[in-house]
């Protein structure tokens, strides 16, 4: 199974299907008949949590030990239909019935197909409202970014794979086989990143090294908002541990890490996956320097209407995001963060 086609920012010439709406749900609205509800999530991963690396996916069956990974969290923004639908996330299934709850409770477990659909919500929520407090969105001087309801299908592709995609619909699709892509935190937010990237700029991918930004951002995204919105991780630099357990060798199983070797340009080779890696230790070095909230405000600002070019303009972008807003001495150890992978001088 090979992973090198994981997370496309653009599906190009494969028909996806109409969004199946939902059931009526007139005079069916939950009890609590509010924004607010409980469900059960792993967060953002049941080896995250657990500290045991080489769980088993045992063909998509409960046991005890995953049971026990999951916590309540408290789903927010949602539209009181009853089912997944929010400000921000919008859920559909294509494999299974639609979570739909009348009590305001979302507790399955992970061989349920409705287990993927509140993760699915959750961390997408989670993603928006990460970047709301860094203040996109809450008024004019920083607009919002992909703050509409991001439509999500939780779908059955024949093939374990998951991407993000703004054409023929906006929407994020993820797969199942060895562990189904939803479950874990990492993955859906993975591909939240390129929808953040179809949302700031139109030409954004105009270039095969800005599909290797969007992998390596994806992954650096990944990072950033489970360590936000979750535990302390014990190595956060690998990303997906859950997911890959199906397709890597291990002992430790990470579907990539952002802490490679890797240089620029002399390593890029044209596999926006692995060149990815590059500006992912170059973002994780950023955030190492400043901060998260320095270094995300700055990545995040730079990335509006960019043109799709090199990792060397990018970073320069966000270099002189960090000065504006930071000073001197802050941008001085972006540059250095950028230099040490080689994409500044």
């Amino acid at each position: 199974m090979s992973r090198t086609r994981r997370m496309r920012p653009l599906i190009v010439g494969v028909a996806i299907a109409s969004l199946v709406a939902a059931p009526s749900v007139l005079g069916r609205q939950p009890a609590n008949g509010g924004s607010t509800a409980e469900g059960l999530v792993f967060n953002p991963n049941p080896v995250v949590t657990s500290g045991i690396g080489d769980l088993a996916d045992a063909k998509d069956a409960d046991y005890d030990l995953l049971n026990d990974e999951r916590v309540s969290v408290t789903l927010t923004h949602l539209d009181g239909s009853g089912y997944l639908h929010g400000d921000y996330a919008f859920v559909v299934s294509s494999t299974g019935d639609p979570a739909f709850e009348t009590d305001g409770t979302f507790d399955y477990t992970r061989h349920d197909d409705r287990f993927e659909q509140v993760m699915a919500y959750y961390w997408v929520t989670q993603a928006q409202l990460y970047i709301r407090s860094l203040g996109f969105g809450n008024d004019l001087a920083y607009p919002g970014i992909n703050d509409d309801a991001q439509m999500v299908r939780i779908n059955q592709l024949g093939y374990d794979n998951s991407f993000a995609t703004d054409h023929p619909k906006d929407e994020m699709r993820f797969g199942k086989g060895g562990v189904d892509d939803a479950e874990d935190g990492e993955v859906i937010l993975h591909e939240y990143g390129h929808q953040i990237h179809f949302s700031q700029s139109a030409t954004f991918f105009s270039s095969l090294e800005a599909g290797s930004i969007s992998e390596g951002f994806g992954d650096y995204w990944a990072a950033t908002v489970a360590e936000w919105a979750g535990p302390a991780q014990s190595d956060p630099a690998c990303i997906a541990e859950w997911d890959s357990v199906s397709y890597t060798a291990g002992p430790v199983h990470c579907l990539r890490r952002l802490d490679t070797s890797l240089m620029y340009p002399t390593d890029l080779n044209g596999r926006v996956h692995h060149d990815g890696q590059i500006w992912s230790h170059a973002l994780w070095n950023l955030r190492t320097a400043l901060g998260a909230q320095h270094a995300d405000w700055a990545i995040l600002n730079a990335q509006f209407g960019w043109t799709g070019t090199t990792m060397p303009d990018l970073a320069a972008r966000i270099v002189a995001q960090v000065e504006a807003r930071y000073g001197a001495g802050e941008a001085a150890q972006a540059e250095a963060a950028f230099a040490e992978r080689g994409i500044l001088p």
